[in-house]
């Protein structure tokens, strides 16, 4: 009942799409190292995290903003 060919086929199959996942998994971490690598040397070398224009730094004040009252929520503290 069981064909030997799609046996095979069904394996074959199955090892290539573990190869692809694995490569593409691989190509990701070396791209999220290579960013590290890149961060690292800016604070080694003394230079100052860069945020983008206003807008970026505007949001980014919003959101810790945001964060602070859910705190206080969290806390029980009345803002």
């Amino acid at each position: 009942m069981t064909d030997p060919n799609l046996t095979l086929v069904l394996a074959t199959s199955g090892l290539a799409a573990v190869a692809m996942v694995t490569a593409a998994m691989l190509a990701g971490w070396r791209g999220w190292l290579a960013l590290k690598r890149q961060e690292l040397a800016r604070v080694e070398s003394g230079e100052a995290p860069s945020f983008g224009h206003a807008g970026t730094r505007i949001e980014l004040a919003d959101l810790k903003e945001r964060i602070r009252k859910l705190e206080a929520i969290a806390a029980g503290v009345d803002l």
